[in-house]
């Protein structure tokens, strides 16, 4: 039986030239997350180029505070992905950084005095308090003033979404992409976060402006039910992986599943569980290309895309 085994081959790095040769090599070295990020990148590879499937892009808001948002937005600028599931703390971050800056700050900062100096701290990012809430809440003010006085009162989450894009204008903006390329941003979590407060006061001074989060559901089932086959890449875990994985039990499961976490199964989180679960729930088809790639996304991501991009 072990004569029919691949052999272990140690990585040459004299030999490797592209980010894909690196994919490669760690597809042969046998190592532990290097062989579940090949094997990742492989079905990412098929997903993107299966013309037939439906494909998805998941991830939470804190990659948006960070680099990774370049990553995010050239993804999308590429029309690699169908539809975006996401949290609110993207519109947040992806809206503050157009205007404001972010800075890089460290795990071990005192929040005290971080907070006596007016600085938000997320991970090792620092967030002035005048790069986030002050900034969403002027700008939000003026596009959701501008949709009230045209008689627009009654809207998708998505739409009002679409609208910021448009408000950017900055090809730095994942949102800005999204319009550009009339992919939607489904943000189950609307209320949960800073743009999703904006819009809750502004209906308290506006009350009959609302919102209709039912529109974007529709949308996803339109997606979903029309689709032949579909696949995900789903970054960490939370409300925006189980919403990907939830719609997509309805049509037979995803055909192609990738996640990336740092979570552990062993709480039975939803943000810890790993692809093979989602299959005995019919949300992953049990005949799937499917890995779950236990990695931070800001280390992995970038080698993934460039790869992607470069082969």
């Amino acid at each position: 039986m072990i004569d029919k085994l691949d052999k272990i081959k140690d990585i040459d790095i004299n030999e490797i030239e592209s980010f894909p040769d690196i994919i490669d090599a760690m597809g042969e070295m046998g190592g532990f997350n290097a062989s579940l990020t090949h094997d990742g990148y492989k079905i990412i590879k098929s997903m993107v180029n299966d013309s037939q499937c439906l494909r998805f892009l998941s991830f939470p808001a804190a990659l948006v505070a960070t680099g990774t948002r370049g990553i995010l937005k050239e993804l999308i600028k590429r029309k690699y992905f169908d539809v975006i599931i996401t949290t609110c703390g993207t519109l947040d971050h992806d809206l503050a950084r157009t205007y404001k800056d972010y800075y890089k700050g460290n795990f071990d900062s005192d929040d005290v005095t971080l907070d006596k100096n007016d600085i938000h701290r997320l991970g090792n990012i620092f967030v002035p308090k005048s790069s986030y809430g002050e900034i969403i809440e002027k700008k939000m003010f003026e596009l959701l003033e501008k949709l009230y006085e045209n008689d627009e009162r009654n809207l998708a989450p998505s739409y009002i979404i679409k609208k910021i894009g448009q408000m950017i204008n900055d090809e730095n903006s994942i949102m800005y992409w999204a319009d550009k390329n009339n992919i939607p941003i489904i943000v189950p979590g609307i209320m949960d976060g800073s743009v999703g407060s904006q819009i809750w006061s502004f209906s308290e001074q506006h009350k009959d402006f609302t919102l209709d989060i039912l529109k974007d559901q529709h949308i996803i089932s339109d997606y979903v039910f029309k689709s032949k086959k579909s696949g995900a890449l789903i970054i960490g875990g939370g409300i925006s992986k189980h919403h990907t994985i939830w719609w997509n039990q309805f049509n037979e499961g995803l055909d192609y599943a990738v996640y990336i976490s740092t979570a552990t199964e062993y709480d039975g989180s939803l943000s810890g569980a790993r692809t093979k679960e989602a299959i005995s729930w019919g949300k992953i088809s049990n005949l799937a290309q499917h890995v779950t790639i236990n990695a931070e996304a800001s280390v992995i991501l970038p080698l993934l895309v460039k790869s992607l991009i470069d082969e």
